[in-house]
């Protein structure tokens, strides 16, 4: 008799079990502001499914917050910008205004400028910091 209840009960543990991972998760994010959460998602995304299915979150996010920088970054992805410098530059001038300038707050935001590699890029680049800064003002 107890055997057969405990069988039947098997969908409940597994919810259960689903519920006590989410509330950890859950905790985890609010506790200093999840940073006990973010090397639990390094491990994850590893893994090839979850990795797309954090990059799919996290874009999709990122459409519902900003899209002119959702629009930027999936230009700056195509054009293959995150590996090469000068590509960078290019694909910083196929930007609409309010793409650039969203982009560019997310950099400042972050601290994670690119690089410019030459004398020509870096000035270029402190102009568009200049007029971004300007025109938001």
């Amino acid at each position: 008799m107890i055997a057969s209840l405990v069988t039947l009960l098997i969908p409940l543990w597994i919810l259960l079990g689903l519920f006590l991972l989410l509330g950890v998760l859950a905790l985890l994010g609010r506790v200093q502001n999840g940073r006990y959460l973010r090397p639990l998602i390094n491990l994850i995304a590893k893994v090839p499914l979850f990795k797309r299915w954090l990059e799919k979150a996290s874009t999709a996010a990122i459409e519902r917050s900003n899209p002119e920088l959702a629009s930027a970054m999936k230009k700056m992805q195509r054009s293959g910008a995150l590996r090469d410098p000068q590509r960078a530059q290019a694909a910083l001038s196929n930007l609409t205004q309010q793409e650039r300038r969203a982009l560019l707050e997310m950099q400042d935001e972050q601290g994670t400028a690119p690089e410019a590699t030459n004398r020509q890029m870096r000035r270029r680049m402190e102009k568009a910091r200049r007029d971004a800064q300007r025109r938001g003002r």
